[in-house]
């Protein structure tokens, strides 16, 4: 390897005396460090032969070193990754994480690399195990983003905002279609780990419906619940440890809308952003509580719209508004979000958290790859089109009661211990053969007959 990695002393040495089935477990951005930290920790509980490897996309403190502390997770390898374009990150990950595939199967012929949902690493880890033919266990498997019909999305909208009824329409799932590109490039990157999959770990039956129409084999398909459930629950067990009420007393008395957007596809539009913070705007001078978290992404956004002496002058005459840059530590986001009756957000796994945590969740998007939310009411599409819609549903969920209380009770969708299922999962199909079979012969058993002569050419 021509580039610089950085490498725990001693990690090498240690795999070369374990010759079991070596987990590879793939971080690069915060949700999967989320996410991914529950497995960590149940595999090094069991003592699994494990490492880390983290490839550097996501690296200061708030975004990635802050919840390595939390979760005491210390990468055994970091590929050290800054790519400023998707491009190069792609091509880093993929050149980094290939070589160092290469390495490990000299070392050990048995690698199962865990790849995360949607993101960068995923797909660039993912393609970089498949050309060295091996097979990743897909964490968060079968994420696929589905929009309802356009004319409820818009015209039932524009005609005239009746909350309850749109809600109810949302529900039936019968008339969503699949297709679009958002979110970007997140829908690209799942989608593309999807073939280099040896064991699909989807998190709900959707998810695994969805696996299957593409053709992938159900034996290799399983409904695992999502690992997001197992970090929500270690992190409330700590929820003492947040000094979050300390710095933010306000936010003690609880009855928040908790606000952020930074989606690329609604930072990028001046009509989707400037719907959503003037909304924002309204819902703060109309009284209510918010509490704005404010992301690389968002910031820039602000800066370029001419928002952000708005928002800043916003914050210092309303003690109702808490504008603050995203916290290191997962257990001030679980402290605070506990204290919020509707969370108004564009991202993927705060929906989850939001279902989790019997929080009523409002997705400002047009759609949504986790539409189970939505068909079990527990998550509403706001679709940015103008603030006085995006104000007007918001309100609507915090101060209606019963619908509020509808969506909160709806109950956990993505499971317990799925860290432990996940990990008895994988074995299971570890004990029965490779999870990346090439060659037909192979797959279909031919080569296990006894006429089958054996020997292959290495390639």
């Amino acid at each position: 390897m021509s580039f610089k990695i950085d490498v725990k002393p001693g990690t090498f040495e240690r795999l070369k005396k374990d010759k079991r089935p070596l987990h590879v477990v793939l971080i690069g951005t915060k949700p999967d460090i989320i996410k991914q930290a529950p497995l960590i920790l149940k595999l090094k509980e069991r003592k699994e032969n494990v490492i880390v490897v983290h490839t550097g996309q996501h690296y200061d403190w708030n975004l990635s070193k802050g919840l390595e502390q939390e979760f005491n997770i210390h990468p055994d390898i970091n590929l050290n990754v800054r790519g400023s374009t998707l491009f190069e990150q792609h091509s880093q990950i993929i050149e980094r994480f290939g070589s160092l595939i290469c390495k490990l199967k000299q070392i050990n012929d048995k690698i199962i690399p865990y790849a995360y949902s949607d993101t960068t690493t995923a797909a660039a880890g993912a393609i970089a195990s498949f050309t060295n033919r091996i097979a990743v266990a897909h964490v968060e498997a079968g994420l696929r983003t589905m929009s309802p019909p356009k004319e409820l999305t818009l015209d039932f909208l524009l005609k005239g905002i009746d909350t309850r009824s749109y809600f109810n329409k949302l529900m039936k799932s019968k008339n969503w279609t699949k297709g679009s590109y958002e979110p970007y490039p997140e829908q690209f990157d799942t989608k593309i780990a999807a073939p280099c999959t040896g064991i699909h770990l989807a998190p709900v039956e959707l998810n695994r419906q969805n696996l299957l129409n593409e053709g992938y084999e159900k034996e290799r398909i399983f409904v695992v619940g999502n690992p997001v459930a197992d970090a929500i629950e270690i992190t409330k067990k700590r929820i003492k440890e947040s000094n979050i009420y300390e710095r933010y007393p306000q936010l003690d008395n609880g009855n928040f809308i908790r606000f952020c957007v930074h989606r690329r596809e609604n930072v990028c539009s001046r009509q989707r952003f400037k719907s959503a913070i003037m909304a924002m705007e309204k819902l703060v001078k109309s009284g209510k509580n918010v509490l704005f978290i404010s992301l690389g992404a968002t910031e820039r956004a602000l800066s370029e719209f001419g928002l952000h002496k708005r928002i800043s002058d916003l914050a210092k005459t309303h003690k109702n508004l808490i504008y603050s840059p995203v916290w290191p530590f997962y257990v001030d986001v679980i402290a605070a979000m506990k204290k919020c009756t509707v969370i108004a957000t564009d991202s993927g796994s705060i929906q989850e958290e939001a279902n989790v945590l019997g929080i009523p969740c409002a997705t400002l998007r047009f759609n949504t790859e986790r539409p189970e939310t939505v068909f079990n009411g527990a998550n509403i599409i706001v679709p940015p089109i103008r603030e006085d819609i995006i104000f007007k549903m918001l309100s609507d969920i915090h101060e209606d009661k019963k619908l509020n209380r509808s969506m909160a009770r709806v109950g956990n969708l993505y499971g317990k211990n799925v860290s432990e299922n996940i990990i008895n999962r994988t074995n299971e199909l570890i004990e029965k053969g490779p999870l990346f079979e090439l060659l037909e012969h192979e797959r279909l058993g031919f080569s296990k007959l006894y006429f089958w002569d054996k020997g292959d050419i290495k390639w």
